[in-house]
């Protein structure tokens, strides 16, 4: 099994990308969002009709996994009543939670390495016996590890923390989930997802003086409140994207 997002694995993950969003488009008949695309893409089986956000539930297949050290051991212990010998997709383990930021780098590492200890043997002879990364303590924090080593443009990933959206940075749809799901993944099944509604927000116009992307996506969380942004993707477009762009 690949650990790392290679160059081999991105192909393919490239090539399906081609061949499905070409048949979704001919079944929409309309041009593709770029949530749209990353979506079909990873579409188990293409729909034969417009997918309504909010309203059709699709199979998706993602291209990594990524596990925390809390809701990790729930995971593994779900994916070992599967009876394989490996995990069915790249799967990475981060020991990063039960790290506590209490007094300093040291001392709370001394600390979360004697408490944890049995958790942490548990989570890397797991990781090794069924093929998975491990990121032991102290080797960095999940979303950042992600984001750095395994994301890429136009992929799918799931992972039991909720920051795996930073893996979006990258141009892929990445997204938490709960434990059951990260397991069933593994295990080989589809990801059966209620199909994302999508937001558009069109900027003009550019950043100016001290503001900062993170400035736009506040003021777009507080325009849609707590719960406007449930179950959807937000996708930034307009003259005004490339004053937040790389």
């Amino acid at each position: 099994m690949e650990i790392d997002s290679t160059p081999e694995l991105v192909s393919r993950v490239y090539s399906k990308l081609k061949e499905n969003i070409e048949k979704y488009r001919n079944v929409v008949g309309r041009p593709l969002t770029l949530t749209e695309k990353i979506l079909a893409g990873h579409f188990q089986d293409i729909p034969e009709q417009n997918l309504d956000g909010g309203k059709n539930y699709v199979f998706l297949r993602p291209d990594r996994v990524a596990l925390q050290d809390v809701t990790g051991q729930m995971v593994m212990l779900q994916f070992m009543q599967a009876g394989l010998d490996q995990t069915s997709l790249p799967t990475t383990v981060h020991c990063d939670h039960l790290i506590r930021a209490k007094v300093e780098g040291d001392i709370d590492m001394k600390v979360s390495l004697d408490e944890n200890d049995e958790v942490f043997k548990f989570l890397q002879s797991a990781a090794a016996k069924y093929g998975c990364g491990f990121w032991k303590p102290g080797a960095g924090i999940i979303h950042q590890v992600v984001l750095e080593n395994y994301a890429f443009p136009g992929g799918l990933m799931i992972g039991t923390d909720s920051h795996t959206p930073n893996a979006g940075g990258l141009g892929m749809i990445a997204v938490g989930v709960g434990g059951l799901d990260a397991a069933e993944t593994m295990a080989g099944m589809p990801w059966e997802l209620l199909y994302p509604k999508r937001i558009g927000v069109k900027l003009t116009g550019e950043l100016n003086g001290w503001t900062a992307p993170k400035d736009i996506i506040l003021k777009v969380a507080e325009e849609l409140t707590v719960s406007g942004g449930t179950n959807s993707i937000v996708e930034y477009f307009g003259p005004g994207t490339s004053s937040i762009s790389c």
